[in-house]
């Protein structure tokens, strides 16, 4: 019987790298209360949200995916012929197939990195990043490319009141490289599907292909259920992996929760018992809920601004749509 070859990877991998791209347009909440009855005070006491980005025409996933890309592999150090992997997190690229990435990886100049799209919603970025990991400890690449991006404006039904504020455009990016020492924790991740009902498509592409439906499917939730979920479920699994990877809670530089509500980021502050001394990313106030990209783009700006800064050891929890969750702790780039 023949031996397989043991893989010969990296002892560990890191976050090397980090870039972000936001859309032009900067939409406040007073263009959103034209089509809904509400006002910028509930808004903003309900999520935090002050302002979002939206895509224009040539702000495409892929285009949106690829000036983030760059920032990252720059800001890493390295090129982009040295990318090995491509793994792109996205509910709202509307080609079923090819994947994305492939277009990505191409338009970025690798050297036929290996390319696939996930679709884990909120939680997307943490799955990419995990995945990415195992390929550099495994030895199937030396460096990947992780993106988390969404035109949410496209499945957005702005008249209706519950989410036509929470959503917005953008994508981040980080590369994930070899290290010598452990940088990025275990991850603590799951899916409760009994709760698929909680965040979903409103209808399927096929009912609206027929002409079942005349309304353009978007994303709708049951937002008391979702905050309720989030609040109590993920606090719990955020404590999971501070204790996977070895640490307490006064350990931590920085947290970057998801970007969905700003009371949810509150409450899981409270219920973790953070000291007041680690940095809370609070980027939804701004950038709105943009799904997979939310965490890079928090990551980025926090080291962009000087909140945060290389080294820093952060806690980072994505959950949404599925329902999926998926946390770990690293160090930032």
């Amino acid at each position: 019987m023949a031996k397989i070859k043991p893989s010969k990877g990296a002892p560990y991998a890191r976050i090397l790298g980090v870039g972000g791209y936001r859309p032009t347009r900067v939409v406040p909440n007073e263009v959103i209360l034209e089509t809904i009855d509400s006002s910028d005070e509930w808004i903003r006491s309900r999520s935090g949200i002050e302002t979002r980005h939206w895509a224009n025409d040539e702000e495409t996933v892929a285009a949106m995916s690829v000036e983030a890309s760059g920032k990252a592999i720059a800001d890493a150090g390295i090129s982009a012929g040295q990318i090995g992997g491509v793994i792109v997190s996205t509910v709202s690229h509307f080609k079923q197939t090819p994947a994305v990435a492939t277009e990505i990886a191409d338009k970025l100049g690798t050297n036929k990195a290996a390319a696939f799209d996930i679709s884990a919603g909120c939680a997307g970025f943490g799955y990419g990043l995990t995945l990415a990991k195992g390929m550099i400890v495994e030895g199937s690449a030396e460096y990947v490319l992780v993106i988390g991006v969404e035109r949410l404006s496209d499945l957005t039904d702005l008249e209706d009141r519950a989410t036509a504020f929470l959503f917005g455009d953008g994508a981040g990016a980080v590369v994930v490289g070899p290290a010598q020492e452990p940088a990025i924790g275990p991850t603590v991740w799951g899916s409760e599907g009994d709760k698929s009902e909680t965040i979903k498509q409103t209808v399927p592409w096929t009912d609206y292909r027929s002409g079942e439906v005349a309304k353009f499917p978007a994303i709708t939730q049951e937002g008391q259920a979702v905050f309720r979920w989030a609040v109590f479920e993920m606090a719990k699994v955020a404590k999971e992996a501070l204790d996977a990877a070895g640490i307490s809670a006064d350990d931590l530089d920085v947290f970057i929760p998801h970007q969905a509500n700003e009371r949810i980021i509150d409450s899981m502050v409270k219920t973790l018992k953070l000291p007041e001394s680690v940095t809370v990313a609070r980027d939804v106030r701004t950038t709105g809920n943009t799904s997979a990209a939310s965490i890079p783009l928090a990551m980025e700006r926090l080291l962009a601004t000087g909140e945060a800064k290389s080294g820093d050891t952060a806690l980072v929890i994505g959950f949404g749509a599925g329902l999926v969750y998926a946390a770990t702790v690293v160090t930032l780039p």
